[in-house]
């Protein structure tokens, strides 16, 4: 048996070193040289594991990037929040669904434009070629297809994944939860398009997260402005996602993107920059339906005609005070059709910048996204909302360290004490009895716990009253009650617990 040393075995593996060594034993036929080189290989492949385990090695503990974990207070946060976007979704009529977290690679592939490139993509797993799913829009519209479904309105809070350049202090992560509204099925015109903006407007009012606006745009008005400005048809998208970066980037970039990027005539995009710093109310929309260019454009003045609506409907669903009609509001996924809004955190300038984290929600109108599934290539008009959760827990989070709220990670109701020892399967039974009526109770896993230390804990955890359990209590078949914040003691019978127990906590 021959020994190698491993920076041998590396020199072997390349073509000379490996041929010279070939020479130097004398092997000439092929299967000698197959056999000879698995073996080498069988070598230094087991060189290589030893190397990684007796080597030094240093493995740095975090979590991967553009994800993190969340805490019980954060958690709490979390919970809370999304409570409050269900309830909203709920009173307008949605029920949920939900969806496998990947997708085949062709269901999501070619859906998103210059965003595509964000897509993970998964290893071949048994012959399907797999990705993560990038939002929860394409996956339901698959769903839509292949369930035959015409009319729906749901729900889907879940995790979506995108490999793009994350910015934790910002809310953008690659692993974050959306929470989707959407309206499928064919109605008039409008008035779907308008509840989705009611629904955004009574989602952050509900979470007092401070000012706002809901910028609202229409692709066919996008389309026509580039028409008239003289884009090339085939531009359109690109010089649509362009715009998009209007709400990061100063005009003067986009435009410089526009030419240098994407091949645009200079003057072409001067006249898309006179479009796309307009913004407004109604009045907007008169002005561009006599504006020389726009007015001479069908597709120009069917967007214009519709804005025109949904603001009318605006004043209806009295959102208007939040609303603004801006032609610099693009949404780069080419899936859009119609209607396109956004809203945008303004910030507070007392609370600092970090609080200002733009867009919170973001949706649109896409009408041919079911038929690309399909078969027979039917449409299922679609209209929906998607609320950016991550960055309003981040907004949340900053407010709560900003005041120094302290949050309760549990909601224990009442905590069975003992006053002496040998206690424990006493407060075991009472603890069982409270569970069967629906309290949230708990007590110590020690069997003969320090009073004061259990006193003490209901007050670091928040938890409002105290039952005290003693050998004179049981006795007399009563059980004493300690209000946590105001240290106030009382004794009940032990048959009114219950009831008492209800009315103090407002059960």
């Amino acid at each position: 048996m021959l020994f190698y040393s491993s920076r041998a075995l590396s020199h072997l593996s390349r073509p000379v070193g490996l041929a010279r060594f070939l020479n130097y034993r004398k092997i000439s036929n092929a299967p000698q040289i197959a056999e000879e080189v698995a073996k080498l290989l069988e070598l230094k492949a087991q060189l290589n594991n030893e190397d990684a385990t007796n080597g030094p090695h240093k493995f740095i503990l975090k979590t991967a990037k553009g994800t993190r974990d969340y805490p019980p207070q954060q958690m709490v946060i979390r919970q809370k929040v999304l409570d409050k976007v269900v309830a909203v979704f709920k009173r307008h009529g949605a029920e949920a669904i939900d969806t496998p977290v990947f997708e085949l690679k062709e269901v999501l592939m070619g859906k998103y434009g210059e965003d595509s490139k964000l897509i993970y993509d998964l290893k071949d797993q048994g012959g399907e070629m797999l990705s993560l799913r990038y939002d929860l829009t394409v996956p339901f519209a698959r769903y839509l297809a292949m369930n035959k479904i015409t009319n729906i309105k749901r729900y889907h809070i879940a995790k979506v994944y995108r490999r793009d350049n994350p910015s934790i202090t910002r809310g953008r992560y690659r692993e974050f939860y959306q929470c989707d509204f959407d309206i499928a099925g064919a109605y008039d015109p409008m008035i779907p398009d308008a509840e989705c903006v009611k629904i955004v407007q009574e989602i952050l009012d509900s979470l007092n997260i401070g000012s706002y606006i809901i910028k609202l745009n229409h692709r066919l008005l996008l389309d026509g402005m580039f028409e008239a400005c003289g884009v090339p048809n085939d531009k359109f998208r690109s010089i649509c996602s362009a715009v998009d970066k209007l709400d990061k980037s100063p005009w003067q970039e986009v435009k410089k993107e526009m030419i240098e990027e994407k091949g645009l005539m200079e003057a072409v995009a001067d006249r898309i920059g006179e479009y796309v710093s307009l913004s407004g109310k109604s009045e907007l929309v008169e002005k561009l339906l006599k504006d020389e260019k726009l007015s001479k454009n069908k597709t120009a003045v069917e967007g214009l005609e519709a804005m025109k609506l949904v603001l009318k409907y605006c004043d209806l669903y009295n959102t208007s005070s939040n609303v603004v009609f801006d032609l610099s509001l693009a949404r780069g996924l080419d899936y859009y059709t119609g209607i396109i809004y956004e809203a945008v955190l303004l910030g507070d300038p007392a609370e600092g910048s970090e609080v200002s984290v733009g867009s919170v929600a973001g949706g649109g109108r896409y009408d041919n996204l079911v038929g690309m599934f399909d078969p027979k290539k039917k449409q299922v008009p679609c209209v929906g909302v998607s609320i950016g959760i991550e960055r309003i827990f981040s907004v949340i989070e900053t407010k709560l360290i900003a005041a120094k709220e302290k949050v309760r990670t549990t909601e224990v109701e009442v905590y069975v004490a003992s006053a002496q020892k040998n206690l424990s399967e006493e407060r075991m039974k009472l603890c069982n009895e409270l569970w069967k009526e629906g309290f949230k109770v708990e007590h110590s896993y020690k069997r003969n716990p320090k009073l004061l230390a259990q006193l003490q804990y209901c007050e670091e955890q928040g938890i409002p009253l105290v039952l005290i359990l003693g050998e004179s209590e049981l006795e007399r078949g009563v059980v004493k009650i300690r209000e946590v914040t105001s240290r106030v003691e009382t004794e009940i019978e032990r048959n009114k617990l219950v009831e008492e127990l209800q009315n103090r906590l407002g059960q």
